[in-house]
């Protein structure tokens, strides 16, 4: 068993997080305190779960968890821009991390 902090996919979302971070600094008060929240929150506990998925006998449970976790991100991503809270340039570049982040939890599970 690898440290999980050696995981490509923990390298990566641990760089999601980063960005959202900072995408999260930019928004409107109004929505900085729901959707910020909520969206930083979600991927802290998908990082939990790529522990917990590391660590454990039973991968699956915590690799479904962590794709369902991704999967809200996603959504509060794409309403932070219909919400006009993101450019398309940030919304791009954290949407390609996403998909990358997927296809690694894909692979993951699979592989199990």
């Amino acid at each position: 068993m690898a440290l999980y902090n050696f995981l490509p996919v923990y390298k990566h979302s641990y760089d999601l997080l980063i960005d959202l971070f900072k995408f999260t600094k930019e928004l409107k008060r109004e929505y900085k305190y729901t959707i910020g929240e909520d969206i930083k929150k979600e991927t802290v506990a998908m990082i939990r779960n790529i522990y917990q998925a590391n660590s454990s006998a039973s991968k699956k449970s915590f690799i479904q968890a962590a794709r369902e976790n991704l999967e809200t991100i996603r959504l509060y991503l794409r309403l932070s821009k219909d919400l006009k809270q993101i450019n398309i340039k940030n919304f791009v570049k954290i949407n390609e991390k996403i998909e990358l982040i997927s296809k690694q939890f894909f692979l993951w599970q699979r592989s199990i």
